[in-house]
């Protein structure tokens, strides 16, 4: 079974000439065509690496659990002789076990330590936990790893010269996985600064330290294998996949480029076992670099908000919205006096650029959203109804709290009224009923879905029963009879499906393209 596990991917460095190259090479000198020029990647990284294990540090976390039971305490008759040494018997292992101490990421679901015996769970013990870093600031700036410092009560920073200082944490972001600590040396620190992610190129070498399995100052190297890896972790996955040789432990440590520059910093690895299997992944610095920079100014991350619900372009939304082929962001709705609103930005709008940078998919749009300056104006394209327009929007800050959906007071519901059946949804007008019986809330306009015929396309796209259609064709619907005409009129056009604006009882808004039979 392939498991992901938060931890760093390394890098395997020099690929030789396989046995078939050197054979060819063999062939072609003995008949005097000549020397075969074989690209290899660089003789050593010896001189680089010993630039750079200065500024990598191992990072080790503590902290406060309370012990649980493993083995529940058999049951015996009250006054047993057997009482006495069962209560003296868990306790005593209970608080005896737990002592020993795993040398291994934080992330990785108890691979920090013993989680305890079989005592009765009320003596805390502390676990630790490793992982890695790196500096990017000589006065003690350390950049790691949310998770390898996460609910941690007391941080120390390892160096390579055996200095242990204990650190603080000035910030972290669980989005990105990203943390910030502060120590405090009696001298300048060796300190390494961020590069180019976004101009590294699939086939490009770097080479990672870390902390795998508590053995610090490991080097590997390798290759970057692809780009703009989504392994839906966060909103904001971009990562660099590498074939380095990435073990628990690594997590929080630097991706050196050729030049010693951080372009990424490891975090996962997927693995069928545990260990190393060629398949790492690293937080790209043009993202980290952001995130880094907000957390030492504010403690905390200053996001750039659009105030739009996005949802992805497929060949259907494609089709229904009259454009050439799937790309952008589908804006499905546009929160009320966000930045978006105000620019005018409507629902099926499909933004295609933002800030000059070309929206390929959806996921790209959040990406660039929040690493944007808040407050800054940047431009917006998109294409509303089969044109390509160009507004400005000044972009504001993303509130990351909770929202707590108000619920609506239960009422007696009554039978549906004013029903129609189109492409097999059975409809009825939005009246006191329909808001009783679906729990609808006060602002939610549209026409009520109170069937799905389970064989049509509608059920296929995940319509359901309290479902509100708000929109067909980018036209307001406020009754079944407008809906049936406006597909009618959509199939009079030769259109092969139909585009609907769907809304959840919360107000939720998404696009969905229906077949016309």
């Amino acid at each position: 079974m392939v498991s992901w596990i938060r931890t760093v991917p390394g890098a395997g460095w020099r690929r030789g000439p396989g046995l078939a190259a050197l054979t060819l090479a063999a062939a072609l000198a003995l008949s005097g065509a000549g020397p075969v020029a074989a690209e290899q990647g660089p003789a050593s990284v010896a001189d680089l690496a010993e630039k750079l294990l200065g500024a990598v540090v191992n990072i080790s976390t503590t902290q406060t659990v309370a012990e649980t039971r493993q083995v529940p305490l058999p049951q015996v008759p009250e006054g047993s002789p057997f009482q006495n040494f069962f209560d003296e018997f868990f306790d005593k292992n209970g608080k005896n076990k737990g002592d020993n101490n795993g040398g291994d990421d934080g992330a990785d679901n108890g691979d920090g330590g013993d989680e305890g015996g079989p005592g009765d769970g009320g003596d805390p013990h502390k676990v630790q936990s490793l992982g890695s870093g790196f500096v990017i600031d000589a006065s003690g700036i350390i950049i790691t790893n949310n998770h390898v410092i996460e609910d941690a009560d007391e941080i120390v920073a390892n160096f390579s010269d055996g200095t242990k200082l204990k650190a603080e944490l000035i910030g972290h972001d669980a989005k990105t996985d990203l943390a910030v600590l502060r120590v405090k040396p009696d001298k300048p620190l060796t300190a390494v600064k961020f590069g180019d992610s976004e101009h590294m190129r699939v086939g490009d070498w770097v080479m990672a330290i870390g902390n795998p399995f508590g053995l610090g100052g490991t080097v590997t190297t390798g290759i970057v294998s692809a780009r703009n890896r989504d392994i839906n972790s966060g909103p904001y996955d971009n990562y660099i996949q590498t074939d380095a040789a990435i073990n628990r432990g690594n997590s929080g440590g630097p991706l050196f480029n050729q030049a010693g520059e951080v372009i990424g910093i490891n975090t996962a690895i997927i693995s069928p076992s545990g260990g190393s299997i060629g398949i790492g992944f690293a937080i790209p610095s043009e993202i980290a670099v952001g995130v880094v920079d907000q957390l030492r100014q504010f403690g905390e991350t200053h996001r750039g908000w659009l105030g739009v619900n996005i949802q992805e372009v497929t060949d259907d939304l494609a089709e229904s919205l009259g454009i050439d082929k799937p790309q952008g962001a589908l804006v499905a709705g546009v929160t009320e006096g966000g930045p978006a609103a105000v620019a005018k930005v409507e629902p099926g709008d499909v933004i295609v650029a933002f800030d000059s940078h070309p929206i390929k998919t959806m996921r790209e749009l959040p990406r660039l959203v929040a690493n944007t300056a808040v407050g800054k104006e940047v431009s917006i394209t998109l294409i509303r109804k089969g044109k390509e327009l160009t507004v400005p929007v000044t972009i504001g800050r993303l509130d990351e709290t909770e929202k707590v959906a108000a619920k609506t007071e239960e009422k007696p519901a009554e039978p549906p009224k004013d029903q129609t059946k189109v492409l097999g949804l059975t409809l009825g007008a939005l009246d006191d009923s329909a808001r009783a019986k679906y729990h609808f809330a006060a602002q939610v306009k549209g026409v009520v879905v109170t069937g799905v015929d389970a064989e049509s396309a509608a059920a296929e796209k995940g319509i359901a029963a309290g479902d509100l259609i708000v929109e067909v064709a980018q036209e307001e619907v406020q009754s079944p009879a407008d809906i049936a005409k406006t597909v009618d009129k959509q199939k009079n056009m030769g259109r092969k499906s139909v585009l609907l604006l769907v809304s959840n009882a919360a107000g939720e808004l998404r696009f969905i393209a229906v077949k016309i039979d």
